[in-house]
């Protein structure tokens, strides 16, 4: 499902654009730190006409992309989400104007990605397909997930791993059940 563009670092970037701006087919754009994957989100966020939001997994991550966290923009529990079950935490209720913004969204965008467990985004993927399309995954929302796997990594404490682990091959985002659902192409 995952298809692969190898090249030069400004190749990447342009591929990245094209992708994002003239189709809907979802990116995973990753590279080290200092490729230029913070510049690439500055500059969409900038002059791109897509309407987007921008998510990341924890509060200083959120920050220095300019956006929120996910579990506080889509309203989630801590605690981990077993495929199937309805948690026992609190879903806390989602005000009118977020649904409003969630059904109109054209782009979503997760910054530090490595950071983001397999059942948040399969979290992810049930909240955007209960205001959006229901059959169709992240509610058919274009998704640019934006990080380096050789940086930090999803916490998946023992216990919650134990619990997720039936269900899931790897703590990582790329485990998640809804992104085996979608062709995206990682550069």
């Amino acid at each position: 499902m995952v298809a692969e563009a190898k090249s030069g670092g400004n190749h990447e970037m342009n591929l990245a654009w094209q992708f994002i701006t003239k189709t809907n087919v979802s990116v995973f754009l990753t590279g080290k730190a200092g490729t230029g994957k913070t510049t690439f989100l500055r500059k969409l966020r900038e002059i791109s006409p897509k309407r987007m939001v921008v998510l990341a997994p924890t509060g200083v991550a959120a920050i220095n992309a300019q956006g929120q966290t996910i579990h506080s923009f889509f309203q989630l529990p801590t605690g981990p989400r077993i495929p199937g079950m309805e948690s026992k935490e609190g879903h806390y209720r989602m005000g009118k104007e977020k649904k409003n913004l969630i059904k109109t969204i054209d782009l979503l965008v997760v910054d530090e990605i490595s950071m983001v467990r397999c059942d948040v985004l399969d979290a992810m993927d049930a909240e955007l397909r209960k205001y959006r399309d229901r059959n169709k995954p992240f509610g058919g929302v274009q998704l640019l997930l934006i990080g380096d796997l050789q940086q930090l990594a999803p916490v998946a404490q023992e216990r919650e791993w134990a619990l997720l682990a039936p269900y899931y091959s790897t703590p990582y985002f790329f485990g998640s059940r809804a992104l085996s659902q979608i062709q995206y192409v990682a550069i």
